[in-house]
């Protein structure tokens, strides 16, 4: 599950609210056990996603760097190669 989880600092357009949420889905999904969680326990898992999300966030935001950023499509394109290889 956490393969699923990209870098999301230092990229032309930052990472949105989207993406940073999806990732910290999966970081819960891995520490929990759980893909879906049962009906008692929801909340607990959507309150942990919205907190981890949060603090990404701010990660995020306060991470400061002198490297120019990287662009999306290139490092698609990279991954893309890098799995066909994988794959072949």
């Amino acid at each position: 599950m956490c393969r699923n989880i990209k870098p999301l600092f230092n990229f032309d357009p930052p990472a949105t609210d989207d993406e940073i949420r999806n990732a910290a889905l999966q970081f819960v999904r891995k520490v929990s056990g759980f893909t879906r969680p049962s009906a008692k326990n929801e909340h607990a898992f959507e309150h942990a996603v919205e907190h981890i999300a949060a603090a990404a966030r701010e990660l995020l935001d306060s991470l400061e760097t002198t490297s120019h950023p990287r662009n999306r499509e290139e490092e698609a394109a990279k991954a893309r190669a890098r799995a066909a290889v994988r794959f072949a």
